[in-house]
């Protein structure tokens, strides 16, 4: 079982944990399963570089995505926010957390934008987190359930998109699946989910925690003394009109590269921001999300390196061939297994395809039923999409929360959801595909 994908996501997640830069960690491991599957390292840089282009229009979303939060900053239109949350949600941390959860979840099925609303939302929100005292930890995992567990349970949206994927490729594999059972398999594995945030909220980030000060030189909303009233006016309300063409676009063209651009241009033409700030909020734009951008780059090199050399195949082999015929330690390898996978590559829709073809053989020999089977391959799937730091439900919270430079992508936001989902859904996977 020590194959590439093992030796080369522990490389990453202990460089991680050491507090070395993300994207250093992912390089090294890059560099560690090329040697090993006989590459060079001029052989595995070249892979790892050309493999970035498949993320380059997720990075550039970022990028644009923070130079557009930043113009809504600037309108003023935050400070109007924040200021009424202060007088709804005093003391009522948890409600805020819950009320974070819900919006993130209409993100991925009632509006699916996935991740373009955190560097909008959640920056200027970063002053009241810490005037309530609230654990940046259970936001980030508020936010990390409501960017996953949507997909995991509800047809909808980019959780039609999933559970699709694992129909097809399901059948392409020789074992066909009504899309509704589909649905109905991965509701054990979601309630895991809804327990895990549950902890998070109410148990494990419960207290007050205060923040040391930084000078990071950001855009977020700035503090707004109790004693001002703000008024709603007309630059917000044409700060409003340009969210709403960006979501158009979006929507009409499935693109959140042209849903910014709109945004950015509106923003422009309605003189909200003037030309002349135009050097300012590319800036700080890149300021905040350009660091998120490039550990996209890299992790899809990484994940290149990891498909186009076979190692994703020789683990599941190499695993398969001692799982004997005991159902409980076979649900329990594979999911492990999809953990592993997931972890390195970063994309729980990008892991389906390599997932069903090897799993659906092996899950017929054993006699699993396609529910179970569905249930099996949707949770191997999601397992490290949470907790992962290449992943995008990861990565998206920390460059919201991180926006003032107080917030740390590993021990803040990877850890914190690796523990509260990653471990339910596993629990519950095997539950699920034992019952079903």
């Amino acid at each position: 079982m020590f194959s590439t994908v093992v030796i080369s996501v522990i490389v990453m997640s202990v460089l991680s944990l050491l507090r070395v830069n993300v994207m250093f960690a992912i390089i090294i491991a890059a560099g560690v399963a090329g040697l090993m599957e006989g590459l060079s390292l001029t052989e595995a840089t070249t892979m790892l570089v050309s493999g970035m282009g498949g993320q380059a229009n997720t990075a550039l979303s970022y990028i644009l995505l923070g130079m557009f939060a930043v113009m809504i900053s600037f309108s003023g239109i935050t400070g109007f926010l924040v200021k009424r949350l202060m007088k709804v949600l005093r003391g009522k941390r948890s409600i805020l957390l819950l009320t974070i959860a819900g919006v993130a979840c209409f993100s991925q099925n009632v509006v699916p934008i996935h991740i373009a609303f955190i560097p909008i939302l959640i920056p200027p929100l970063l002053h009241l987190f810490d005037k309530m005292k609230i654990d940046r930890r259970g936001v980030a995992c508020a936010l990390t359930f409501g960017l996953k567990a949507p997909y995991i349970m509800i047809p909808a949206g980019f959780g039609l998109i999933f559970h699709g994927i694992i129909a097809e490729e399901m059948k392409a594999s020789g074992m066909e699946i009504p899309l509704l059972s589909v649905t109905y398999s991965m509701l054990i594995p979601g309630i895991g989910m809804i327990l895990g945030l549950l902890v998070a909220v109410f148990i494990s980030y419960r207290k007050p925690r205060e923040l040391p000060h930084s000078d990071m030189g950001v855009i977020v909303a700035e503090e707004i003394p109790e004693e001002i009233e703000l008024k709603f006016n007309l630059r917000h309300v044409l700060t409003i009109g340009a969210i709403i063409g960006a979501l158009i676009v979006q929507l009409a063209t499935g693109s959140l590269v042209l849903g910014a651009l709109t945004g950015i241009a509106l923003m422009y033409i309605f003189t909200v921001v003037p030309f002349n700030e135009g050097e300012r909020v590319v800036n700080e734009g890149i300021s905040m999300m350009g660091m998120i951008a490039f550990v996209m780059l890299i992790a899809s090199g990484y994940a290149t390196i990891l498909k186009e050399t076979g190692a994703v195949n020789d683990l599941v082999e190499s695993a398969t061939a001692i799982l004997g015929d005991n159902k409980l330690i076979i649900a329990s390898v594979m999911l492990l297994i999809g953990l592993l996978i997931t972890m390195g590559i970063g994309s729980s829709f990008g892991t389906i395809p390599i997932i069903a073809a090897l799993f659906v053989p092996i899950c017929i020999a054993v006699g699993f039923s396609p529910m179970a089977t569905a249930a099996l391959i949707g949770t191997a799937g999601a397992l490290g999409d949470a907790g992962s730091p290449a992943s995008d439900s990861t990565l998206g919270p920390t460059a919201g929360l991180n926006a003032d430079g107080k917030h740390h992508h590993i021990w803040d936001t990877c850890v914190p959801t690796f523990l509260h989902y990653n471990i339910p859904l596993l629990i519950f996977g095997v539950v699920a595909a034992m019952v079903l």
